[in-house]
């Protein structure tokens, strides 16, 4: 009886296709509800908790298919590659949404801040704020926020699946 060994590229491949499916839709649904640009913690609260579950389905889909056994290192190469496969297709849909959907994302998110940063703090002067807005700003390019996207993917899919991957590890018997 022969003991074969499935590649986790696959798997990667088919969740971080559903991890980024999951953020289109999530992306459009708070488009239709003029939302896409406020980076409300609930939001992002329950996007984490999907991604977390996208990323442990795919790890015990993936045992599963390799008879219960399963190695940290897989776990890892599954989270990772389950993330940046997702990482790249939130970059290019956020890229998709600013420069085609909505333009002016960007400013209603800066216009977005700087009104609750007024309302926070009632003593902050418009001129301050605005200030405030335009040092961010330079954090925005393209390019900048493209790799940001794609490195805290990559660092919430490798604690998730070190975390995941201790968990439901399970080691072939010598």
């Amino acid at each position: 009886m022969e003991n074969k060994k499935t590649s986790p590229a696959k798997y990667s491949l088919t969740y971080g296709l559903v991890n980024g499916s999951f953020g289109i839709v999530l992306g459009l649904m708070l488009y239709a509800l003029d939302m896409h640009y406020q980076n409300d913690p609930v939001v992002q609260i329950i996007a984490a908790i999907v991604g977390i579950l996208i990323i442990m389905f795919g790890i015990i889909q993936f045992k599963k298919e390799n008879n219960g056994f399963l190695n940290l290192s897989d776990a890892l190469k599954l989270g990772l590659g389950i993330s940046l496969v997702g990482g790249v297709i939130s970059v290019v849909f956020n890229y998709i949404m600013m420069n085609i959907i909505d333009p002016d994302t960007l400013e209603k998110g800066f216009e977005f801040a700087k009104q609750k940063m007024l309302s926070n703090d009632p003593e902050m002067s418009v001129e301050t704020a605005n200030q405030f807005i335009e040092m961010g700003k330079g954090f925005y390019s393209p390019l900048s926020m493209a790799l940001t996207t794609i490195i805290v993917s990559l660092i919430f899919g490798f604690l998730v699946s070190l975390i995941g991957g201790l968990i439901v590890k399970k080691s072939r018997p010598e």
